[in-house]
């Protein structure tokens, strides 16, 4: 079970990738996150009223708070450095997020087998060769560089925080919500900072009604993802969970193929397989 929730995770979050990708071609970058991620929170505001879950209320909340904090700061991070960076780069940088959760489940005494680790080492190496390094061309600004590594430090850290954040499936919704409000007034300070320094909030001035569904589904898939790897992480090894929720570049690679018709590059295809290899190797041991 803790292999079909981590790869339910990878799946959600690499079509959300995917379709905020799409987005942030002709909307600015905040306003999608402001919006989708406002979408998740009356949905998850609902949800949380329905089931009683502000009786779950307790310092784990804190987790969930935490993360709300870091996740905006790490995606504008990861935009910022596609903006000055090749993805080439970006992207298989991006991946070594998941080395904060596995560091916190070794640390936590979390000790994988032998097939475990070599599928871990498997699994890592094919998520980032799907995401298509570049391995010639001019050198990389030192910038771009860290702003990936801040936002790779960033996502890992929300993995590990949202895993602490409940302990059941009703205080799952609660922490997810309190992490989207959080999301929400973060990713909305900035967007009001970037419009006083005369930055765009909307395409041509105008809200993109047509949008709206897509802006629904980033951030429910978003949320989604969230809550499949807490569950994930609670079930079985951290360790696990993570590196097979960290496949969502192949994940996104692939609708790329599917929807846009955009070819893999030969290492993006190796990497695809790589990957499976070490999914089926981390399951079977």
């Amino acid at each position: 079970m803790t292999a079909f929730f981590a790869l339910t995770t990878s799946l959600l979050w690499g079509l959300a990738d995917f379709g905020g990708g799409l987005l942030t071609r002709r909307t600015p970058a905040l306003t999608v996150v402001v919006v989708s991620q406002s979408i998740a929170a009356a949905v998850l505001g609902v949800i949380v009223l329905a089931t009683g879950g502000w009786s779950e209320a307790g310092p784990r909340l804190w987790f969930a708070f935490a993360a709300g904090l870091v996740g905006p700061v790490a995606l504008l991070c990861f935009y910022k450095a596609l903006a000055l960076g090749p993805m080439g780069v970006v992207s298989p940088l991006a991946t070594l997020s998941v080395a904060v959760p596995v560091g916190v489940g070794l640390v936590l005494g979390e000790r994988p087998g032998l097939l475990q680790v070599a599928g871990i080492a498997v699994a890592v190496a094919g998520v980032v060769l799907a995401g298509g390094p570049q391995l010639r061309g001019a050198a990389v600004e030192r910038r771009t560089v860290l702003l990936t590594l801040v936002a790779a430090l960033g996502f890992g850290t929300v993995f590990a925080l949202i895993a602490e954040a409940s302990t059941d499936v009703t205080g799952l919704f609660l922490a997810l919500f309190v992490q989207r409000l959080t999301n929400v007034a973060v990713g909305g300070a900035a967007l009001a900072a970037s419009v006083r320094r005369g930055g765009a909030a909307l395409p041509e001035g105008e809200f993109p009604w047509a949008s709206l569904p897509a802006l629904a589904f980033v951030g429910l898939a978003d949320v989604a993802a969230n809550g499949t790897y807490a569950i994930a992480a609670r079930i079985g090894p951290v360790t696990v969970a993570a590196v097979l929720a960290s496949l969502y570049p192949v994940v996104t690679a692939l609708a790329a193929r599917g929807f846009l018709s955009e070819r893999l590059r030969a290492v993006q295809a190796a990497g695809a397989g790589l990957a499976l290899l070490g999914t089926l190797l981390l399951a079977t041991g």
